[in-house]
This record gives structure tokens, sequence and C-alpha cells, in this order.
């Protein structure tokens, strides 16, 4: 995994949590500025997604592979179903499911991140 990478998709999701955060707070519903930043996070997540395979398959990356790639899935998952569900639920609550999901994308890259050196 690179580092740099990883950060950068930690800044982004938590970019999109503060944005989902003011929609919320301005009772307005999922605008497509929600949608490309999701989008954009999303194409993160599977560049990331696949340095850590090519890296595992290079030998590299931690002990604990299972937890590794189940994290790894979980990451690439959460993104397009926030997507979907805040485009659904028209009301304040859709950017508000997104802020949630883009919060969890944040902590599972930080999991990932210690997984993979091998400090968790």
């Amino acid at each position: 995994m690179i580092g740099s990478l990883a950060a950068g998709v930690i800044v982004l999701s938590l970019v999109i949590v503060a944005f989902s955060l003011v929609t919320t707070a301005r009772d307005k519903p999922m605008g497509t500025v929600l949608l490309v930043a999701l989008g954009v996070l999303e194409v993160g997540l599977l560049v990331q997604a696949g340095f850590a395979i090519a890296g595992m398959v290079r030998g590299e990356g931690p002990d604990e592979t299972a937890t590794l790639i189940g994290y790894l899935a979980g990451t690439l998952v959460i993104p397009p179903i926030a997507a979907f569900w805040g485009i659904g639920e028209r009301s304040r609550w859709g950017p508000a499911v997104i802020a949630v999901a883009a919060f969890a994308i944040c902590a599972m890259v930080g999991r990932l991140l210690q997984i993979w050196q091998g400090t968790a």
C-alpha cells in the first residue's frame, strides 16, 4: 500500500464528511457535488486496492491477509451503497448517511494502513 495515497483518501473522505454535514445542516438533499466526490473516492479506493493486491502477489504485506482483504472489500462497497442511499433518500438524511459512510472509510483506511505495516 502507498501511504500517501491512503492519506489522500482519508483527507478526501474527511472533506466529504464536512460537506455532507453542512448539506445536512442546511436541510438539503444530496447533490451532484457529493455524488462526484463519492465517485472520486471510489476510484481512489480501487487504486489503493489494486496496489495492495499487487503487493500481496509480490509477497509483501501483512500476516493477517484475510483481515486485510475484508477491509479492502468493505471500503470498496461502502461508497456505492452510500451513493444509492443518498440518492434514494431525498431528505436531509441522505447526506447524513453519506457523512457516516465517509467517516467509516476514514477509519477503515487507517486500519488498513495499520494492518499493512503490522503495527496493530
